[in-house]
């Protein structure tokens, strides 16, 4: 039986992240990505932080630190999440601020399908970030 309902799937809600570094990874989100605290709380029983961050355009990330997480299995053809994709309509700007604060993004891009610009850096943990060049109309 076919069933032609679509899900009421809205946005993504927010993007989850495992930490070998809480302090580190709390700063690369605060002061390169500019991400703003939501909440932040110490989970005694797992031994673990659970921060709640808002980056710029409203996106949400939730860092979890958990003693002695495994490393990522590979960069970034681990099998399930490959990269987080951040929209910006000024690639050139977020690459000028990034390289200011520290970090180290990959030489801009362009998109062979889409001709869109755009890059990649890592944060502490190895995660792999892109940034891509949208029209400012696209949400």
């Amino acid at each position: 039986m076919t069933n032609t309902s679509r899900m009421p799937l809205m946005h993504v809600h927010h993007v989850a992240l495992i930490t070998a570094n809480y302090a580190q990874a709390k700063r690369f989100y605060l002061d390169v990505m500019d991400a703003e605290v939501i909440h932040e709380a110490y989970r005694e029983a797992r031994d673990s932080y659970k921060l709640d961050l808002r980056l710029p355009g409203g996106i949400q990330l939730e860092v979890f630190s958990f003693p002695s997480p495994p490393d990522r299995p590979s960069y970034p053809e681990a099998c399930g999440l490959r990269h987080l994709a951040l929209a910006t309509a000024d690639i050139d700007t977020c690459v000028s601020l990034l390289i200011s604060r520290g970090a180290s993004p990959e030489p801009i891009r362009v998109d062979e399908y889409t001709g869109a610009r755009f890059t990649f850096l890592a944060d502490p943990d190895g995660t792999p970030i892109e940034l891509y060049e949208v029209s400012e109309k696209i949400t």
